[in-house]
């Protein structure tokens, strides 16, 4: 057994090509040897801007061999009456690459016909690997790619060289214009000469000598314990950012970090602005204190040690300046402009060509906004405000894409939503309109968090049933290749928004109050695409529950009834006994059968675990007597809806008795 080590040495890839691509490099070279026959063990990766690396343990010198077993002519065709070996037997041993007399007989259902094994040797894993490798190499996928000289072949960025090693041997490849060694390239900067790698266990050592870190969780580690340090040296603490580690993680191959200031001014703008400006152009870090406010500095990550790094920041703090002083000018431009101002704007902003601008859009999210909350009949404690919900809805509707013509959004387009509601609660709207604003985007990708406020989640799903139907009656309609506008995760975000607050409306009503506000005006059409829509969230609530890992089964029973209240459908999956409560008895027979339940009940279970399922069917059986003295003895559906519940939840416990072995309602006799 030997160690495979595969090395891509290329110019400079995009952050976030890398850990998708190292991931799909090292499934598709697994999945080549194993089609090739060679076994092997784990996979690891090793990447950084300039090199994906793969490393295979336990690779096979040799191929597997293989047999195969080949059925020829019948045996009274293969051979003569006097045994002589005819031409078609010949024929078939010269296929198999075996001698007659190597020949065998198989007997089948048609009578006996010829056979032979035919063996494959295995060939060395080296001479089939060098097919392998420039094929996986090349295969490797990319949002794009891109050629270079007049070679043949594409890739994220110029390939410089391969390395290729099983255990201390060269795999010799040659791709496009590269021919596969033995070395690696040191730090761009600080390292930049070959590297003789020997075997696959000296690269991640060779490499670390040579100023590049090719683990990634290790170079992750050194980019927080970087980052952390720098932060405190200026008396503060990083602001959490999982992804930011993740995309300044694949920037560098030596991380070092270095903490910076910019002016107090600054501070002024809204802290999401701060961070935005550091975060997307620059990939600074923000710095807070204990209470988790903004300080006037930042971390940057570089990727060499400087002779004079505090050049260095002053270099980063000149560039931030600039960018702050950007946003500045742009916020403080839209402080002048008011909110109903920037609404006008968007008669100007196209929606989608066929379904009109944004300005028709909110009007279009404000009339479903305002359905929604007349179908809930919520009232508006919970908002914290005495105004009508609908009244709230429809100015958050009105207010909700005005941030979209606004300078800081134009610069920031993450921003939409959240200077929203900046502006909203500078301009003295109430907290709920403002709120609702920001949450109407939610969620904006998968698992990702909901609205928080009622205001928020109406208009949320007012927004995104908008979108739906609009795109639905414009034939834009989701394939299973293609969903431009995101439609699936928008009709997730509905049902999810809608059992989150526990909403209790019909989903079909909702989808025909949307609709009747496009042009639709062929009766026919308005119901096939009702059913359409209705069919498209239906698909989405199968989705979620099959996530939530619920049998096919129990999801088609469910959903086969109805979806239109979705709260109702999730319910109906929870369905348990209720507690009985023997103080609600009123008749001696209630409290015979609950008795003779509670006896059955242990008998039973004790005989399930046991195996005897013959005798916990007769334990069953002798709850008739008490079952019928209960039905004559009282009436289950009482006047007292305690006392109903009470009896119903009695039954309900009896019957589950029998769910233990068999859902005996699927017997047809």
């Amino acid at each position: 057994m030997e160690t495979l080590l595969l090395e891509i040495g290329t110019e400079e890839i995009p952050a976030g090509y890398i850990n998708p691509a190292l991931k799909a490099l090292a499934a598709t070279l697994q999945k080549k040897m194993t089609e090739a026959r060679i076994s092997h063990g784990a996979a690891k990766t090793y990447g950084s801007p300039r090199r994906l690396a793969v490393c295979i343990e336990k690779v096979a010198v040799k191929q597997l061999p293989l047999k195969t077993e080949l059925t020829g002519p019948p045996v009274k065709v293969g051979f003569d009456e006097s045994g002589k070996p005819t031409m078609a037997a010949k024929k078939f041993a010269e296929k198999a690459r075996v001698k007659i007399k190597q020949l065998g007989v198989k007997e089948t259902k048609k009578g006996a016909y010829l056979c032979a094994v035919m063996q494959e040797r295995g060939q060395a894993t080296r001479t089939l690997l060098k097919n392998i490798l420039p094929k996986v190499i090349l295969a490797t996928p990319f949002p794009k790619t891109m050629r270079w000289a007049d070679l043949d072949i594409a890739f994220a960025r110029p390939i410089h060289s391969c390395l290729a090693l099983l255990g201390s041997k060269v795999i010799s490849f040659k791709l496009g214009n590269i021919n596969a060694n033995r070395y690696s390239y040191g730090h761009y900067f600080m390292k930049p000469g070959k590297i003789k790698i020997d075997s696959a266990d000296d690269y991640p050592i060779r490499l670390k000598n040579a100023q590049v870190i090719v683990d990634l969780d290790e170079r992750r580690k050194s980019v927080e314990r970087e980052i952390n340090k720098a932060a405190q040296k200026v008396g503060g603490r990083i602001l959490p950012d999982a992804d930011l580690v993740d995309i300044v993680n694949n920037l560098v191959e030596y991380p070092v970090a270095v903490a910076g200031e910019f002016d107090r001014k600054f501070l002024e703008l809204p802290d999401e602005v701060l961070i935005t400006a550091m975060r997307e152009h620059q990939k600074y870090f923000a710095v807070v204190n204990k209470s988790q406010k903004l300080l006037p500095y930042f971390v940057a990550v570089n990727n060499t040690v400087a002779r004079d790094m505090k050049l260095v920041t002053i270099g980063h703090e000149r560039v931030l300046r600039a960018r702050l002083a950007d946003a500045q000018f742009f916020y403080q431009g839209d402080l002048e402009v008011s909110n109903d101002a920037r609404v006008e704007k968007l008669k100007g902003v196209l929606f989608q060509a066929k379904l009109g601008s944004m300005y028709e859009k909110i009007q279009r999210v404000a009339r479903i906004g305002k359905f929604i909350a007349k179908a809930l009949d919520i009232d508006l404690d919970a908002e914290k405000r005495g105004d009508e919900l609908k009244a709230q809805v429809a100015r958050a509707a009105k207010l909700c894409k005005a941030d979209l013509v606004s300078q800081v959004v134009g610069e920031f387009p993450k921003l939409q939503g959240i200077m929203g509601r900046v502006y909203a609660t500078i301009a003295g709207e109430l907290p709920s309109v403002s709120l609702a604003i920001e949450e109407h985007y939610r969620p904006t990708y998968s698992g990702g968090p909901l609205p928080e406020t009622i205001t928020g989640g109406i208009l949320s799903i007012a927004d995104k049933i908008d979108t739906i139907c609009g795109c639905f009656s414009a034939g834009l309609i989701p394939t299973g290749a293609s969903d431009p506008y995101a439609l699936r995760r928008q009709g997730i975000g509905i049902i999810q928004i809608i059992n989150d607050k526990g909403f209790s409306f019909s989903l079909r009503k909702l989808i025909k109050k949307s609709l009747s506000q496009f042009d639709l005006k062929d009766p026919d059409e308005l119901k096939a695409l009702t059913r359409k829509v209705y069919s498209f969230l239906q698909n989405r609530i199968i989705q979620l529950l099959a996530d939530q890992g619920y049998a096919k089964d129990t999801i088609a029973a469910v959903v086969e009834v109805s979806i239109d209240h979705a709260p109702n459908l999730w319910n109906r999956l929870f369905v348990k006994p209720g507690e009985v409560n023997d103080n609600l008895f009123e008749h001696k027979s209630e409290t015979a059968l609950f008795s003779a339940y509670l006896k059955v009940e242990q008998s039973v279970s004790d005989a399930m675990q046991k195996g005897l399922f013959e005798k916990a069917l007769l334990d069953i059986a002798t709850l008739r007597g008490p079952v019928d003295a209960f039905f004559d003895g009282v009436m289950v559906l009482a006047d007292d809806k305690n006392v109903r519940r009470n009896r119903l939840a009695l039954l309900e416990h009896i019957a589950a008795l029998f769910s233990q072995m068999a859902d005996f309602s699927k017997l047809s006799t």
